[in-house]
Order: C-alpha cells, then sequence, then structure tokens
C-alpha cells in the first residue's frame, strides 16, 4: 500500500526508554495504532523503522516509529519519504515532545524549525522545515536540572496523568488534519 500520509512518532527505542518524557512521539502514535492500525507492527530495515499499515476515515496511513534515538530521526524518516517518493509539506505528519508547551497542551503546526529539541533538527536537517508537526506539551524542567537526564526521566504521577489525557485526545486532533479541518489546532 502506498501510503497517503505517513505519521512519524518521535522517541527512544528499548525497554529503558519506554516510559521517558521524550518518548511521547512513539506513545501518541502507539495510541493512533489503537484507534486506526489495520495491521501488525512490523521492523522496516529498509526505513530503520517500525510500521504499521493504519486507516483514517478512507485515507491509507502508515504509522512510523524510527529506530535509529531520537538525534538521528531524520535519517529514517528521509527513507520513508524517498522511498515514497512523498511530499513532506502534505504527506507527512511527524508527533513529537515540546519542553516549550505546557505539560499535556497539544499544537498542530504547518512548518517551522526544531526548537530545542534534537530529533526535530535531525528531520529539519534531513527535509528542511516545511512539514506539519503535532507537539505534545511536557512542561518545562525543573530549575537547574539537566535537560537530557530530565527527558529521559518517568514523568510524575501527575504529570503522567496530564500527558495520558492528551495521547487521549491525539486520535480525534489527527482525524481532524486528515479531513482537512485541523489547521491551526491548539488544545
Amino acid at each position: 500500500m502506498k501510503p497517503s500520509l505517513v505519521i512519524v512518532g518521535l522517541g527512544n527505542p528499548g525497554a529503558g526508554y519506554e516510559s521517558a518524557r521524550h518518548n511521547a512521539g512513539f506513545r501518541a502514535v502507539d495510541t493512533l495504532s489503537r484507534a486506526y492500525g489495520t495491521g501488525k507492527w512490523t521492523d522496516r530495515q529498509k526505513f530503520l523503522s517500525r510500521s504499521q499499515e493504519a486507516r483514517i476515515v478512507t485515507v491509507p496511513v502508515l504509522l512510523v516509529k524510527p529506530q535509529t534515538f531520537m538525534n538521528r530521526s531524520g535519517e529514517a524518516v528521509r527513507k520513508v519519504v524517498d522511498f515514497f517518493k512523498l511530499n513532506p509539506a502534505e504527506q507527512l505528519l511527524v508527533l513529537t515532545d515540546d519542553i516549550d508547551l505546557p505539560i499535556g497542551d497539544i499544537r498542530l503546526r504547518r512548518s517551522g524549525g526544531p526548537g530545542t529539541h534534537n530529533g526535530m533538527r535531525s528531520i529539519v536537517e534531513a527535509l528542511g522545515e516545511s512539514f506539519p508537526r503535532l507537539r505534545i506539551g511536557l512542561g518545562t524542567p525543573p530549575d537547574g536540572s539537566d535537560l537530557a537526564t530530565w527527558v529521559l526521566s518517568t514523568p510524575a504521577k501527575e504529570e503522567q496523568s496530564l500527558l495520558e489525557r492528551s495521547w487521549d485526545s491525539i486520535p480525534d486532533i489527527v482525524e481532524e488534519f486528515v479531513l482537512g479541518s485541523g489547521s491551526a489546532i491548539e488544545h
């Protein structure tokens, strides 16, 4: 199947990172998988990713979780985009965490820079800035904390509850995006 849309969730592979704040993109794609997935997750070495076919309303979608680790996400995304000959501005949606948004907030942007996010920086370096992204707020790290250590840590119970509520809203937000009515969504 050639997808009309590829949805990439950013995260780090492996059980040690599964519950980390930085894996919000993987968790969001897992939510989409439960809502819209039509097949099993498979390892796709040619994409350096795990992927699953899905269907949102009538639109064929490929859900993707790069296995390159966060800082090299652009390598995997570039392989998928090139293989399917996609226009990133219209056929790609990246789901990612964002420390510049309050915890649990979600924002959809049609394009933009990577900010402080190394995974997004890797994708921007591979594709440029013209692709939509759904940003999932993690909130600001505590003063004096090391950013890398904080984003790789597990959220506190209250934070986890807020993140789970945001993940639960993602299928509806993505469906609005797919149907063309979600051009400036903020939740």
